[in-house]
């Protein structure tokens, strides 16, 4: 098979090389993704990829697929090999073993959708428009996979390459990121239509990436220019405390913990609602009267503490630990509280425990147990808001209680395990598209950072940067409507991949219809 770009013609016939090409193409797709958001390497290594997937059978694309995976996973999670080291003496050994084992396990979703694309497309329509809107379906269908099967991991979604560009991310309020991914991998792929199309017919690629550009364009000004409601009269403190990981659990390191919260958030200012990060109290708050004390004495008149702490209960003579966010008021009374539904493989619990004999990488007395899921709190003198805690934020559609819709969110998160990698920068894009996919202005409080203010179309009001010490003071920003992702989730995006699929099928029919009518022509001639 001959390649359109010359220099490449014996990497496009040798599997092995090919499968290093993919692999270096996929981890190209982590610099087009914060904090790099180098956007033009969409299209270079999506339209790579495609060109791959053009020679073989079933099981060479599979393997091109999940060797494009590798890269992705490989460099784009690499970050999570620092919370090993955390305690290096039980877990260093694991870092790197670990970090491989799941970049290697998440290669066969884009294997899967490589193995779909090219089981599917017919060599006869390779070179067309239709080629491309199969690949983008291929290609979301197995990304909407991943943030789903064994309770997903929907982490680096394709569309936060578009984070960073405030008109590129406003569609994601219609279609979700997995959506506006979808739009993203089409025009991504498009230019390698142009390449291995007739030159003659080279202005339909080229006018189908200008029209989604377009429409991706004229949307995201549209959304930009509608005004928020009014702000909610709540001014916030977040408070960002900076311990290190290896100091927070230590119980010698507990009192001075708590001191550094408190001299943080004694500073002069209105304050209605003092934020603490995940875990900031590294005990059970509830049941210490005296730190109650101490942070009782620090409130303001009205004021209310939102905390990250951890909470445990007595079940069926059982107990049972949970990653909680709790409310204090300024008599030191705990008003109501919030558990984490989404908890972390192996950070906060240890899939099949009865066949798996490991421990969690994170201190703890035992396994997380999960909450119910998202909820509204009402609390007297804030704003109903929704809670996430860290991880749980990622998770398109699943933050906030659709039938009591909060005035805002409030992401309490610890990424001290992660250092100064690009991990934290990953998950602040995660943050910034839930905002944009609500409608609802964001309110991070981290414990190394980043802490933020982000408004209903995902823009930084404020931040604190990573292993930085202090507060943000800020009003809290007004919410926009619901929007149409708010009101119906991924549907959107699955009539999206439906009228593809649409779209796909009548076009494979026309081309039959053709060839049996030029066939039938060609036997009449004969005749």
């Amino acid at each position: 098979m001959r390649s359109p770009l010359p220099f490449c013609r014996g990497w496009v016939t040798s599997l092995p090389s090919r499968a290093i090409v993919a692999t270096a193409a996929g981890a190209m797709t982590v610099l087009s993704l914060p904090p790099f958001s180098i956007i033009l390497l969409v299209p270079v290594s999506f339209s790579v990829l495609l060109l791959l997937l053009r020679a073989g059978s079933v099981g060479a694309a599979a393997l091109v697929g999940w060797a494009f995976g590798l890269g992705q996973f490989g460099f784009g999670l690499s970050w999570i090999s620092e919370s090993f080291y955390v305690d290096p003496d039980k877990f260093g050994a694991l870092a790197i073993p670990a970090v491989a084992a799941l970049a290697a396990g998440l290669a066969t979703f884009p294997a899967l959708a490589a193995a779909l694309f090219s089981g599917t497309m017919s060599r006869r329509a390779v070179t067309g428009v239709t080629t491309c809107l199969l690949f983008a379906t291929s290609w979301t269908a197995a990304e909407w996979l991943r943030g789903h099967v064994l309770t997903g991991f929907p982490w680096n979604l394709t569309a936060y390459a578009l984070v960073d560009y405030p008109t590129l991310r406003q569609p994601a309020a219609w279609i979700g990121s997995y959506g506006l991914g979808f739009l993203l991998v089409l025009a991504g792929t498009l230019p390698a239509a142009a390449l291995v199309t007739e030159r003659r017919r080279r202005w339909v690629p080229a006018s189908l990436f200008a029209a989604v550009i377009a429409t991706i364009w004229t949307v995201g000004q549209g959304r930009l220019g509608l005004e928020p409601g009014p702000a909610p009269d709540a001014d916030v403190r977040i408070v960002q405390g900076n311990v290190p990981q290896r100091e927070k659990w230590a119980p010698e390191q507990r009192d001075e913990t708590l001191t550094r919260y408190l001299d943080l958030s004694s500073g002069p200012g209105e304050v209605d609602v003092l934020l603490w990060p995940e875990t900031a109290f590294p005990g059970f708050l509830d049941e210490d009267l005296r730190a109650r004390s101490r942070i009782a004495a620090i409130l303001q008149d009205g004021a209310l503490l939102l905390t990250g702490v951890p909470d445990r209960t007595r079940k069926d003579q059982e107990t049972l630990y949970f990653n909680t966010v709790q409310a204090y008021n300024q008599t030191g009374d705990i008003l109501t509280g919030y558990a984490k539904h989404h908890l972390v493989p192996f950070g906060e619990y240890v899939p099949f425990r009865g066949w798996l004999k490991l421990d969690r990488i994170t201190q703890g007395l035992g396994d997380f147990t999960p909450g119910a899921g998202p909820r509204t709190l009402t609390l007297p003198g804030a704003p109903p808001l929704a809670v996430a805690i860290c991880y749980e934020i990622i998770f398109p559609g699943d933050v906030i209680d659709d039938q009591h819709r909060p005035d805002w969110i409030f992401n309490a998160t610890n990424d001290a395990w992660f250092g100064t990698s690009i991990g934290p920068e990953q998950h602040l894009a995660a943050v910034r598209m839930r905002a944009v996919e609500e409608g609802l202005p964001i309110v991070r409080a981290a414990n190394t950072g980043i802490s933020a203010v982000i408004d209903a179309k995902g823009e930084l009001i404020v931040k604190l940067g990573i292993e930085e010490t202090g507060v943000i003071d800020a009003e809290l920003p007004g919410a926009l409507k619901p929007t149409p992702y708010a009101r119906f989730g991924d549907w959107m995006f699955l009539a999206l991949i439906a009228v593809t699929w649409i779209v796909f099928l009548g076009s494979r029919l026309s081309g039959m219809h053709r060839a049996r009518n030029k066939k039938a022509s060609v036997e009449a001639k004969s005749c």
